[in-house]
């Protein structure tokens, strides 16, 4: 282990790393993504590990002019549940950025545009098993769409609700909402209207 105790906390970041590739294949190709298997050479060792291989995500923290937060509940089959979500989806297409892609998937899942975009965090949700990186944006000034979507499958039946951001920060600590880019965006969002507030 490294001691960083004597580090500056304010230039805390990851780091990025390129260890020598020695092989790479695509063990499995899925209809969304894939499984790659890498032999990589780090710290004098080679290596192999097995990851899934994803685009990435966009995903929006929708505030309305209450502070109320816009949140969807659909069925994720993997964990078995219906949780609570914010709206999101994948860097798909080619050529589009993050923002633009956020932009998107607002008005096809949710029937939204909105005039105010900022980006709030980027997380990785689960470096040990995949590469995705999801980027959370803030949307703002929001007006329905002209142009509803029809959704089908696991989106058939998707709840929404407005909850104020007070509550779904509650009830992300509570343990009760436990999904894990709805929790980085609504405490991303409430600390950045704390800060807001506090000038």
């Amino acid at each position: 282990m490294t001691d960083t105790a004597a580090s500056h906390h304010s230039e805390l970041r990851d780091e990025i790393v390129e260890p020598t590739i020695v092989a790479s294949e695509r063990v499995y190709q899925g209809r969304i993504w894939d499984v790659r298997s890498d032999t990589f050479r780090y710290n004098g060792h080679d290596l192999v590990r097995q990851y899934v291989a994803h685009p990435g995500a966009a995903a929006i923290v929708a505030l309305d002019e209450q502070d109320r937060v816009l949140l969807i509940q659909q069925y994720r089959h993997p964990i078995r549940h219906r949780d609570w979500e914010i709206p999101a989806g994948l860097l798909d297409v080619a050529g589009e950025s993050p923002l633009e892609s956020a932009r998107r998937e607002l008005a096809e899942e949710v029937d939204l545009v909105a005039a105010e975009w900022e980006s709030l965090v980027s997380v990785f949700t689960t470096p040990g098993g995949n590469d995705e990186i999801v980027h959370v944006f803030l949307a703002r000034g929001l007006a329905p769409s002209d142009q509803p979507h029809a959704r089908e499958a696991e989106e058939a039946d998707i709840r929404i609700e407005w909850v104020p951001l007070a509550d779904a920060v509650t009830a992300v600590l509570e343990g009760r909402m436990r999904n894990g880019i709805l929790a980085s965006g609504v405490l991303a969002a409430a600390e950045k209207l704390r800060r807001e507030a506090a000038g």
